[in-house]
C-alpha cells in the first residue's frame, strides 16, 4: 500500500474492554423481557448499532414489538450502560493499546476513532484517551452502521487523508467488512477464524508496533 499516513481505530474490544458491560446491560434487559441471552449470542452484537443489536436480541426472545416500545427497550439498556461506562479509568485500557497510540503519535501516523457508540466521548474521557486522537467519529455523527464504511470514510476525511493510506484496527467482522468496503487496509484484533477477511490478525494491540505495521504492509 501506499504510505501509512493514518490508523482509524475500532473503541470497544479494540482499545477499550467496555463489551463485558454492553453484555451485562443486554442481559439484564433479555431477563426482564423473559428470556436467555448467552455470552455466544453477544457475539452477534459486536460491532452492530444499538437499533440492529436490539432487533438480534428480539429475535433471539422470539418477540415482535413496536417501534415505540423498541425505543424505550433501547434508552432503557443505554441507561445501564451508560451506569457502568461512568465508573471506568485507565486501568481499562486494554494491553498495548496506549502504548501503540504514543508510537503512532511519535512516528507522525494520525489517529482516529471511527466507532458506532454514541457514548464514546464518556469512555475517551474517563479513561484518559481522547487525547491521543486527531479525529473522532462516533455514533452522533453517523448515519449507516457498520459494515457501511461511513464511520471510517469520515474518519480518512477528518484527517485529509486517502483512505488508501489508512489502517484500521477492529475486533469485529462488521468492521473488518466496512474498512474493505471503505478501500482500506485493516488488522484485525482478535482470533483469525472470525477475522480472517482482514490483512493481518492479532491477538491484541500489545502485539503491534508501527515498524510490524509497515512490514505487514510493504507489500500489500
Amino acid at each position: 500500500m501506499n504510505e501509512i499516513k493514518a490508523c482509524l481505530f475500532d473503541l470497544d474490544g479494540v482499545l477499550v474492554d467496555t463489551a463485558k458491560y454492553h453484555y451485562i446491560a443486554w442481559k439484564e434487559l433479555a431477563d426482564q423481557l423473559g428470556f436467555e441471552f448467552t455470552e455466544k449470542d453477544n457475539e452477534r452484537l459486536k460491532g452492530v448499532s444499538r437499533t440492529a443489536s436490539l432487533n438480534i436480541l428480539l429475535e433471539i426472545g422470539g418477540l415482535t414489538l413496536d417501534e415505540a416500545e423498541k425505543a424505550k427497550l433501547a434508552e432503557s439498556k443505554n441507561n445501564r450502560y451508560v451506569e457502568y461506562i461512568s465508573k471506568m479509568d485507565s486501568s481499562e485500557i486494554l494491553p498495548g493499546a496506549l502504548d501503540f497510540l504514543k508510537e503512532c503519535r511519535s512516528q507522525g501516523i494520525q489517529i482516529a476513532l471511527g466507532s458506532a457508540s454514541k457514548n464514546a466521548m464518556t469512555i475517551l474521557n474517563n479513561t484518559g484517551l481522547t487525547p491521543y486522537f486527531d479525529a473522532i467519529i462516533d455514533g452522533t455523527k453517523t448515519s449507516a452502521a457498520k459494515p457501511d464504511p461511513e464511520v471510517f470514510l469520515l474518519g480518512a476525511e477528518a484527517l485529509g487523508v486517502s483512505p488508501a493510506e489508512c489502517v484500521v484496527f477492529e475486533d469485529a467482522e462488521a468492521g473488518i467488512e466496512a474498512a474493505l468496503r471503505g478501500g482500506m487496509a485493516s488488522v484485525g484484533i482478535g482470533s483469525p477464524e472470525t477475522l480472517g477477511a482482514a490483512n493481518i490478525v492479532v491477538p491484541s494491540l500489545q502485539e503491534m508496533s508501527v515498524a510490524r505495521l509497515k512490514e505487514a504492509f510493504a507489500s500489500v
